[in-house]
């Protein structure tokens, strides 16, 4: 979970995924998602450069405006435990469900 953000109440009956061999990184999701789970991560190739985004899945609520307002279409609802399944195949995974933020910083140095 990203640190410095409450976790949702209840789990979701869908998860939006990001793939990110389509994102461009124009943030138009960040502006919609209600709960502010969607974050704007290096992408894998040229990390200096390309910037993708990713959704935090323990804070997702399966609302869809990121998927509605998503100019490249690379955003996808999946019933909660495919989006778990699929989420690592499709996205690099800044923020891993389950690790501490502590972890995730030690993980990036």
């Amino acid at each position: 979970m990203m640190p410095g953000k409450p976790p949702r109440k209840k789990v979701p009956v869908q998860l939006a995924v990001v793939d990110q061999r389509g994102c461009t990184g124009c943030e138009a999701c960040l502006t919609v998602c209600p709960v502010d789970c969607i974050e704007i991560v290096p992408g894998t190739e040229h990390h200096g450069v390309n910037k993708v985004v990713e959704i935090d899945l323990e804070r997702c609520i399966g609302c869809t405006q990121c998927v509605k307002i998503c100019p490249w279409d690379t955003i996808r609802m999946y019933p909660t435990s495919e989006g778990m399944r699929v989420a690592p195949l499709q996205t690099m995974r800044a923020i891993v469900p389950g690790q501490s933020a502590q972890a995730q910083a030690q993980e990036a140095a």
